[in-house]
């Protein structure tokens, strides 16, 4: 039987904790003193309320939680901490309605980036702070945050983490989990302190390096500029922007390691980690001479904006300092493999992940080898370790399901109306939580907000199944979850 009890206990406390980041918001608004000082203020106590009416549901429960709690309560955070999350944007009056305001909240905690406003620069300073502070909460996981400042409300913290953490093999810093928690999200902090100092220095101002560092390392990508980071036409920020999106493309143990342990060799020995680089390297060298033949760009003007460009698709953050929507369309063909692989398991990033695409390829090549030698033994390695056949079952398909996905959303799109192009692209950024899309009527500088909303309800679920790396939703949905046994 489902644990109701501890579903509504943990759910409560995570309320109480999304009141407490609205609160930061108000205080934001008291500072400028702008007119969603009432937005966030009533929004924190109706969420606050929520906490209450669900702690009080589950008074009564224990702190075990089975995996299919753990896989229950992952999902349904994520959809209720997104509902409680719109009420700035409605009660406002700044996104008025209930699809958009859903939409916007849902691509924020996932980190897509995807945004439905046309001119965010007349929003008030504490909404586009919420705009941000969702997608830095969202970055490294609601519940995983939770499991790093309150471990002891999550019993099955474990099922927990394996219901939400991103990658096939998951990876600790410590036999503890909540342990573990706390050193990623440390490093998670320092890696974002570290952002918004050189943002600083680049020039950036205070409020404007708040917001873009902490949207930079969740790899999320929304701004509080229209133009996104070519607002500043400065070649350092945009550096910046490139270096801090790559760190947090990067497995944060492996980071941990490399950073505080000085095992850098650890890391360029590392499989999943030459494969991210040697993506960036590849796809920005092609783009880079694409630009330079076909669009006349300088040297130094075709290598910036391609690496950036680049780079912001495969980690899915979304910021741009060009419009890629002019560039030639094998360029797009370049970004959109980016935006699929995404880049390594462990990270903020979204995407299929590098780890995968290199064990899909491991696959390949053991396949063409058993044509040849039926009888043999091939097992599958990834940095000198053995990968169990269940796991390359899970892999194949999650792979399966992942394309096949994008397939059928892409399908009910063309269906209403959107065309070819769009519809592809849309339905692997909204997976892949990348953000921007490659077409001519939604660009990757434009918004979604031309979109039916019946096509904004499909994005947001996509979304968030893209986020929890889509098993982690579809277990919810077939019959043999909910048996008692």
């Amino acid at each position: 039987m489902v644990n109701y009890g501890i579903i509504t206990k943990i759910i409560g406390q995570l309320l109480f904790i999304e009141a407490l980041m609205m609160m930061v918001c108000l205080g934001t608004s008291f500072f400028y003193a702008e007119d969603d000082v009432l937005s966030f203020l009533i929004s924190m106590l109706v969420t606050m309320v929520g906490g209450l009416l669900f702690r009080y549901a589950g008074r009564n429960a224990d702190n075990r939680l089975s995996r299919r709690d753990a896989y229950l309560v992952v999902t349904a955070t994520w959809i209720i901490f997104s509902f409680f999350g719109m009420l700035p944007y409605l009660i406002g009056g700044y996104i008025p309605n209930v699809c958009d305001a859903y939409f916007e909240t849902m691509s924020g905690f996932t980190t897509t980036g995807a945004s439905i406003l046309d001119d965010v620069e007349h929003m008030p300073h504490g909404i586009l702070f919420w705009r941000s502070m969702t997608q830095w909460i969202g970055g490294l996981g609601i519940v995983f945050f939770t499991i790093a400042i309150l471990p002891s409300i999550v019993g099955g913290s474990m099922k927990v983490f394996a219901a939400e953490a991103t990658g096939p093999i998951k990876s600790k810093l410590h036999p503890r989990l909540s342990t573990s928690a706390k050193w990623i999200w440390s490093i998670y902090t320092v890696l974002t302190i570290a952002c918004f100092a050189a943002f600083a220095v680049a020039g950036m101002g205070l409020y404007d390096s708040v917001n873009y560092s902490m949207t930079t390392t969740a790899t999320g990508g929304f701004a509080p500029h229209n133009d996104s980071l070519s607002h500043f036409h400065s070649s350092e920020i945009e550096y910046i922007g490139i270096l801090f999106q790559f760190l947090s493309g990067i497995n944060f143990v492996m980071l941990y390691s490399a950073a505080f342990k000085g095992k850098i060799g650890m890391l360029f020995s590392n499989s999943e980690f030459k494969l991210y680089l040697t993506l960036i390297t590849v796809c920005t060298a092609s783009i880079m001479y694409l630009l330079i033949m076909n669009n006349g760009y300088m040297l130094e003007d075709a290598f910036r904006c391609a690496l950036f460009q680049v780079v912001s698709f495969i980690t899915t953050t979304g910021l741009f300092n060009d419009d890629a929507g002019q560039w030639p369309h094998l360029t797009w063909v370049i970004l959109g493999c980016c935006m699929f692989v995404g880049s390594c398991a462990g990270s903020t990033s979204g995407g299929f992940k590098c780890i995968r695409a290199m064990m899909v390829l491991k696959v390949m090549r053991n396949e063409f080898k058993r044509i040849l030698h039926p009888t043999a033994v091939l097992p599958i390695k990834v940095n000198g370790q053995h990968v169990p056949q269940d796991k390359i079952l899970s892999l194949m398909s999650f792979l399966a399901i992942y394309v096949l996905m994008c397939l059928v959303v892409a399908t009910l799109m063309i269906a209403v109306g959107i065309d070819h192009t769009n519809a592809i692209t849309i339905s692997l950024s909204c997976v892949s939580n990348v953000g921007p899309t490659l077409g001519t009527d939604i660009g990757p500088v434009m918004s979604w907000s031309s979109l039916p909303e019946v096509v904004k309800w499909m994005c947001s679920l996509l979304m968030l199944m893209g986020r929890l790396e889509i098993m982690t939703v579809l277990v919810i949905f077939t019959p043999a979850f909910w048996k008692d046994n």
